[in-house]
């Protein structure tokens, strides 16, 4: 069973599934893991948790809320945290006394960190010191190429933004560049002058400029003779 804890932030579903697949595939690549957690943030957003189990979320809901444990600790150090017997844990008393209860001995916590973007992996057994290799195996390899993979397709998602961007400036530019023609043709004036005009009505009528370039283009300028003239540049 997997569950999500639902911050809001820009995660698509995309990402929310990969960490899901990266919680449940890591489980399987431990032989002693009983279940685990994977985590992500990219940039400063809220936290995302996914766990195989409710019981490890609660275990992840009190670390990312108290700032105090295996995950964050792990994040701080930007090395595996090993936890290889909580009877015998002086750290993280909170965090200790809820894995016990959940009859969790052994944890380890992995961080994955790369473009800005920060992943955990974290590992939980009933056996004590039973996943001290587990961060040099399939699972640390897992989790490098996890990482990278949603690294890579978030630069792709900021590539295709950008272009649409450009796109969108474009054809901006070429209505603000009829707009101008028309008013040049109605004031008799240069394509300076005629900037300044579209420029003064986007500003005072608190209207984006593409906006009212589209206005004077839908109208071929009839009937803007007079309007166009009053924002015209004083001699």
């Amino acid at each position: 069973m997997l569950t999500e804890q639902e911050p809001q932030g820009p995660e698509s579903d995309s990402v929310v599934r990969r960490l899901s697949e990266l919680a449940q595939q890591s489980a399987r690549c431990a032989p002693a893991c009983c279940g685990a957690v994977a985590t992500i943030a990219d940039g400063g957003t809220e936290r995302r948790t996914t766990a195989t189990h409710p019981d490890l979320a609660a275990l992840a809901s009190v670390q990312l809320d108290l700032g105090d444990g295996p995950i964050p600790t792990a994040l701080d150090r930007g090395e595996p945290v090993d936890t290889e017997d909580l009877l015998n844990e002086e750290r993280w008393p909170r965090y200790r006394a809820l894995a016990l209860d959940s009859g969790v001995r052994a944890s380890m916590t992995i961080p994955f960190c790369r473009a800005g973007m920060e992943v955990t992996v974290s590992l939980y057994s009933f056996r004590p010191g039973s996943l001290e290799r587990a961060a040099y195996g399939p699972v640390g390899v897992l989790g490098e190429q996890t990482t990278a993979s949603l690294v890579r397709d978030r630069r792709y998602r900021e590539a295709l933004a950008e272009v649409g961007q450009l796109e969108t400036a474009l054809r901006s530019r070429a209505v603000i560049d009829q707009a101008s023609g028309i008013v040049m043709h109605v004031l008799r004036c240069d394509s300076d002058e005629a900037f300044a005009v579209l420029r003064q009505m986007s500003q005072r009528t608190n209207r984006k400029l593409a906006e009212v370039a589209e206005a004077v283009v839908r109208s071929r300028g009839r009937g803007l003779e007079s309007t166009l003239a009053r924002f015209a540049p004083r001699p």
